[in-house]
């Protein structure tokens, strides 16, 4: 990969993981509820389907999978339901006491994992990646070694920040209705990212 390349694939990505998703909004939940260090676990979580989805897209898989004929329209309507439960979900407990509903980081990493994993948006980006920016006359085995540092070290850096962020928020939200209402927005946005991606259509691969 060239230099010209890189530069093109890691502005793209970049904007595909600063763009504010699911992802981002689990994890300034997670860091308003819980602080910096344990929702960085989120982090942890969108790192492990990152390199699962970068593999897969390696082998084309993912490109399989965003055909009409295959499994994205049904797993498409999962992810916008699982999302929008998540958003229900959020807003019903957004008054219960934060110390009683303590989780396990090992519960905030599954959470971080599906949330990402379901998250049509990342197949359609990881899809364009591959598509629009791996040389057919390059070995892949070549270029893995460029895309895949690039892509996890901006994946980190983006939701890193967007951790400190939820971290900063939650302290700035000392009064417990503040607290209350902020969990509630971003409880709908899960509700309105849910909707959005279930009415949203299917990625094409490019020809």
């Amino acid at each position: 990969m060239s230099w010209e390349a890189w530069l093109i694939f890691a502005s793209f990505w970049a904007i595909f993981v600063t763009t504010p998703g699911p992802n981002a909004v689990n994890c300034i939940s997670v860091a308003i509820a819980y602080g910096f260090r344990l929702s960085l676990v989120c982090v942890l979580g969108i790192l492990t389907q990152a390199t699962l989805f970068l593999t897969l897209s390696a082998f084309g898989i993912t490109a399989l999978m965003a055909t009409p004929n295959g499994v994205f329209f049904a797993f498409k309507w999962l992810s916008s339901g699982f999302l929008i439960y998540l958003g229900i979900r959020g807003w019903l407990t957004a008054h219960c006491l934060i110390a009683h509903q303590l989780p396990k980081p090992e519960q905030i990493y599954v959470k971080a994992f599906w949330v990402a994993t379901i998250n049509p948006k990342s197949l359609a980006g990881y899809l364009a990646a591959f598509s629009q920016f791996v040389a057919p006359d390059v070995p892949m085995g070549e270029q893995i070694w460029v895309i895949f540092p690039t892509a996890l070290c901006l994946t980190t850096l983006s939701y890193v920040t967007f951790c400190a962020l939820g971290a900063f928020l939650g302290r700035a939200a000392l009064s417990a209705i503040l607290n209350i209402w902020l969990r509630r927005i971003l409880a709908v946005c899960f509700i309105g990212y849910g909707f959005f991606l279930g009415l949203s259509p299917l990625p094409k691969e490019a020809n």
